[in-house]
C-alpha cells in the first residue's frame, strides 16, 4: 500500500463499499497477496474481515474456494482492490470465464502506476466487466429511496442526515 500513489482516495473508497455492504448485509471477502512478503491488509479494511485467506495466485478465486455460480452463489460480483493489472484484473478474467458477471468499481481499484492501471481497466471492460464506480454500486444495492438502509447509505455519501420531505 505505501506505494500506491493515491491510497487515502483508494482507502476511502474501498470503505465506502464495504460499509455500504454491511448495511445492506452484502457478503464481504478480502484475500491477501503473500502477506508474509508483502504485508497484511491494512487495518482500515482489515476491520471488515476476520477471515482474509492468504493467496500466491494472484486471483482470488482458488483461495476463496469459488466455482461457477449455482443457484445459491450470488451471479454478480463487485471487485476492488490492488493491483489493478495484477490480482484485480486476474480476478476478473477468472470470475468472467467461471460465468459471474463482474462489476469492477473504478474509483477503489489502483496500481503503483497510472498507464498499467488504464491498460487494466480497459483489458476487463473488453473481455465483458462491467466498470463503475462505488456510490453507483452502493445506489444499485439500495434500488429505491426512503428505507431505513437507503438513508443509512445517503448518510455514509454524504457524511450527513438524509432530510424527509
Amino acid at each position: 500500500m505505501p506505494t500506491i500513489p493515491d491510497r487515502e482516495a483508494l482507502i476511502a473508497r474501498c470503505r465506502l463499499l464495504t460499509q455500504g455492504a454491511q448495511i445492506l448485509s452484502v457478503p464481504i471477502h478480502i484475500t491477501e497477496q503473500y502477506p508474509k512478503g508483502l504485508g497484511t491488509t491494512i487495518p482500515e479494511i482489515a476491520e471488515f474481515a476476520a477471515d482474509r485467506p492468504a493467496k500466491l495466485r494472484f486471483s482470488c478465486t482458488e483461495c476463496l474456494g469459488w466455482g461457477p455460480p449455482g443457484p445459491e452463489a450470488p451471479f454478480q460480483i463487485i471487485v476492488a482492490g490492488i493491483e489493478a493489472h495484477v490480482c484485480i484484473l486476474q480476478t476478473v478474467l477468472d470470475l468472467l470465464a467461471m460465468g459471474y458477471q463482474v462489476h469492477v468499481a473504478v474509483d477503489a481499484v489502483s496500481g503503483r502506476l497510472e498507464l498499467d492501471q488504464q491498460v487494466a481497466l480497459r483489458r476487463m471492460e473488453l473481455s465483458g466487466a462491467v466498470l463503475t464506480t462505488a456510490e453507483a454500486v452502493l445506489f444499485e444495492w439500495c434500488e429505491v429511496a426512503g428505507t431505513p438502509e437507503f438513508k443509512a447509505i445517503s448518510k455514509l455519501i454524504t457524511g450527513r442526515e438524509e432530510k424527509t420531505v
